[in-house]
């Protein structure tokens, strides 16, 4: 019955990309080539910068048919980094990410708009602290093509922003700092 379950997940998941080749993020711990970076104003006078350091994803991408073309990102919220270890902690818990509660963070993609070859934008859903909330990635492709081990990679990047209050995060850090910035960028290895 499980492994039923997983077919049609999968199944449900993939079936708009039948046609697309099927890409892991390339998250290796020995050399990673992606990374989930944001950004939040400090009292409005400066940026507070940070990353997910564990993340892991697939995305399905044929050139020409980015209708057919899904993705899907897990985020370890337990990894955020934010350079300093006392904020870090203070990120992990209870007035932000509630790592205790929620340690995983995804987005599912439903539907990309293309805007031209090289810019479109990908509609999702998006889970994080515990609520689910529709969110729009603008996405720029940056290449693709053969790499030195006799693989095949395409890259993207995208940026969208997030109201905290949106996913329940209420703590006040002023009126400068109710939106978080997300930076993306995805290498991805194509499965052949």
């Amino acid at each position: 019955m499980k492994s039923l379950y997983t077919g049609l997940l999968a199944l449900s998941l993939f079936s708009a990309s039948a046609t697309a080749a099927h890409y892991v993020i390339d998250d290796d711990e020995k050399g990673a080539h992606a990374a989930v970076n944001f950004k939040i104003k400090h009292l409005g006078y400066s940026w507070l910068t940070g990353r997910f350091n564990r993340f892991e994803g697939h995305f399905n991408y044929e050139p020409g048919k980015l209708e057919d073309s899904s993705v899907k990102v897990t985020i370890d919220t337990t990894s955020v980094d934010s350079n300093h270890a006392r904020r870090d902690k203070h990120l992990r818990g209870d007035d932000f990410l509630s790592v205790d509660k929620f340690p995983k963070a995804t987005f599912i993609s439903n539907r990309i708009e293309t805007i031209n070859e090289e810019e479109f934008k990908i509609h999702g859903k998006l889970t994080l602290h515990g609520v689910t909330k529709d969110v729009v990635i603008d996405a720029t492709k940056i290449g693709e093509g053969k790499d030195p081990w006799g693989g095949y990679r395409a890259g993207f990047t995208g940026t969208t922003e997030l109201a905290l209050k949106d996913f329940g995060i209420d703590y006040n850090l002023g009126p400068a700092s109710t939106h978080v910035q997300l930076e993306l960028h995805v290498e991805g290895i194509r499965q052949d």
